[in-house]
């Protein structure tokens, strides 16, 4: 009799346990997002953490750094969100979310007018197993012309092979391979002059900064060997400005090693999110080398090489 006591008071008690147990945020989470406007169609990426009952946010805008969003709340199935101003003038931008799963759908605002559509997906964990073998490097860029090379975004090219290398004459487009790749080896050597700025982006959406801008223009976070504003090398070596360097750079899944000059600066961390300029917002897919070539001219590129996972 008192074990069957026992039992009732137990079973009683599991509603209020379990009423106790506050689900989490259907919102809680990494979420990919393409923004669709009349002028245009780009990535996003948001990250909302639940802490304490209270959302902690952050996103990637279509440029620049990863930034925290002060202003999140939610509304009845809305979460709503006060965008950073990227300057003072203009009303503050707007996202109205709402999920279902592992979809995001919702509107931008421009004060009360409607700018754009969001659709988003949860973030893939991307967690590959590390390849047993890796092919023998295969050249990217053949040293005598762009075979294989492609304009990643409008503007005038600028970029020309000349003494077995990829030179980046002056400030202009950018430039991405035509092929696709997934996980991989890269080795590529770089040349940026004093207040260049340029970056090498994997799968066209992590750049791994290269940038020899004034003293104090930029924290370890997007400087060079940066995965910008993502993670920051643990390592500062000596500037070259005007002298050939190398990265070495292992991408498996979102899990990034850079070597720079031989010296291991970021190893095997994890990338959260795409940088700032990534082309698109699908990081479950292949995507191409990209070289940016927007900010400064004056970079160069030479044996640019890859490795793929051995099948």
């Amino acid at each position: 009799m008192k074990q069957l006591w026992l039992f009732l008071i137990a079973a009683a008690a599991l509603p209020t346990l379990a009423f106790a147990q506050k689900a989490a945020s259907p919102f809680a989470g990494r979420w990919d997002i393409t923004v669709s406007t009349p002028q245009a169609v780009y990535p996003d990426w948001l990250e909302v953490v639940e802490k304490d009952g209270v959302l902690q946010c952050r996103y990637q805008p279509r440029v620049a750094s990863v930034v925290p969003i002060p202003d999140a709340k939610i509304e009845g199935s809305h979460l709503i969100l006060a965008l950073p101003p990227a300057s003072d003038k203009g009303p503050v931008t707007k996202w109205d979310l709402t999920v279902d799963g592992d979809k995001l759908t919702g509107v931008m605002k421009h004060g009360g007018t409607e700018a754009g559509k969001l659709k988003g997906a949860r973030a893939p964990q991307l967690k590959h197993d590390a390849p047993r073998e890796w092919t023998a490097p295969e050249p990217l860029f053949n040293g005598k012309d762009l075979t294989g090379w492609e304009l990643a975004n409008p503007g005038i090219n600028h970029w020309v092979a000349k003494d077995n290398e990829l030179v980046n004459e002056a400030k202009g487009a950018n430039i991405k391979t035509t092929r696709k790749f997934d996980d991989f080896k890269l080795h590529i050597e770089f040349n940026c002059p004093d207040e260049g700025n340029s970056g090498v982006y994997l799968r066209g959406r992590y750049e791994v900064q290269v940038e020899y801008e004034k003293p104090g223009t930029n924290d370890e976070f997007h400087s060079m060997g940066a995965v910008y504003s993502m993670l920051a090398p643990a390592v500062q070596l000596p500037k070259k400005p005007g002298q050939w360097e190398s990265y070495d750079i292992t991408l498996i899944g979102r899990w990034v090693t850079v070597v720079r000059d031989g010296v291991k600066t970021i190893d095997n961390q994890e990338i959260a999110g795409f940088t700032g300029g990534a082309l698109d917002a699908h990081e479950g897919e292949p995507g191409p080398l990209f070289l940016q070539g927007d900010h400064t001219g004056g970079m160069k590129y030479r044996n640019i090489t890859i490795s793929l996972p051995k099948r």
